[in-house]
């Protein structure tokens, strides 16, 4: 897991071919998938998106899938103009480092006209990047292995679809927002609370832990994501950050992705994640690691004030470590609990 240890989820054939099903009728013109299309496989099929969204759905239309054994850039741009690929489906590290690809509009895209970005947290600053270089529309979804994993999806249409959502509810799927103290109160369209979901794609249970599935899952049937989020008064989700993940500063919560975008929309940066670290006075103050783009090399100063100018006084970064690269899982997640480990080890030592 990115904030512990893993947990094995069981998902029953039911869930599987279910979500497949609720997938494809959350878009019926045009649906989500069709026997016309062409997908570039570079996601690890172990993984609940690569197997549901790329695999299981696109195979269960007879569409085409084009498979990677492993990323290279290269080749993954040289796949996407020899199969003119239609549809792609990936995270948002591969994104950030397309908007970055010198000559890439010098290649013929023309066949591609759709990417989806899932599995991670977005910034609507990358999403409009991306969809600016590849020239096509760019929009997000939601879900987790819980839930098999899709419950909600943007549409891909520009005319529908909203940057920085991630979509609506998938077909036979409630969700309810909850506010963050009781856990018990549903909040206002939006205002920010935990994501509760309910439908036919929820999980079994956690395996051999009926303590987490107890946790996790209500008895009338609701799953607890964790994820902070807000709605609006059309039913667009926004995922604000994870609930494990907030950063207490004094009496604030700090959404550490929140920070993670603006600082990737810092022309110097090419990467970066932010954890809260031990202080006296505040408790916890947010803390950035930063991998920078080759041949630049802004001080910890200029970030800092690049983003105090955005934020309030609350949410400012209060240091700047500039490291090689940034720990992730192969979805792309951060691995927060790495930071914080290695963070714990300087501070001992």
């Amino acid at each position: 897991g990115t904030t512990g240890l893993a947990k094995g989820v069981e998902l029953t054939h039911f869930n599987l071919t279910s979500n497949v099903v609720q997938m494809n009728g959350c878009q019926p013109d045009p649906p989500l998938a069709s026997e016309e299309d062409i997908v570039l496989v570079h996601l690890p099929l172990f993984h609940i998106y690569g197997l549901q969204v790329l695999m299981n759905l696109y195979m269960s239309v007879g569409a085409t899938l084009v498979m990677m054994g492993r990323f290279d850039m290269g080749e993954f741009l040289g796949l996407l103009v020899r199969h003119r690929v239609n549809r792609l489906y990936t995270v948002p590290p591969v994104a950030q480092g397309l908007t970055m690809v010198p000559g890439l509009k010098d290649l013929d895209l023309s066949a591609l006209q759709t990417i989806m970005l899932a599995a991670a947290p977005t910034s609507t600053g990358l999403q409009k990047r991306l969809a600016e270089v590849m020239e096509v529309p760019v929009v997000q979804g939601y879900g987790m292995t819980e839930l098999s994993p899709a419950s909600h999806v943007d549409y891909t249409d520009t005319e529908r679809n909203r940057p920085g959502s991630v979509g609506q509810l998938t077909p036979d799927t409630e969700e309810k927002i909850v506010d963050l103290e009781t856990g018990q109160i549903e909040v206002a369209p939006g205002e920010p609370g935990e994501l509760l979901v309910r439908g036919p794609q929820v999980m079994k249970g956690y395996f051999n832990n009926p303590e987490a599935t107890a946790e996790t899952i209500t008895a009338d049937g609701w799953l607890h994501t964790g994820d902070i989020v807000r709605a609006d008064e059309d039913g667009y989700l926004w995922v604000l950050d994870r609930k494990k993940e907030l950063i207490k500063y004094k009496a604030f919560q700090v959404p550490p992705a929140e920070l993670e975008g603006l600082l990737l929309g810092h022309p110097a940066v090419a990467d970066a994640a932010v954890i809260g670290i031990p202080d006296e006075e505040s408790g916890e103050v947010p803390k950035a690691f930063v991998v920078v783009k080759e041949g630049q090399a802004p001080s910890a100063e200029e970030i800092m004030e690049f983003i105090a100018g955005q934020v309030a006084t609350f949410k400012q970064i209060r240091q700047v470590q500039f490291v090689d690269s940034i720990p992730k899982n192969p979805s792309g997640k951060i691995l927060r609990r790495v930071l914080i480990e290695q963070e714990r080890g300087t501070a001992a030592d």
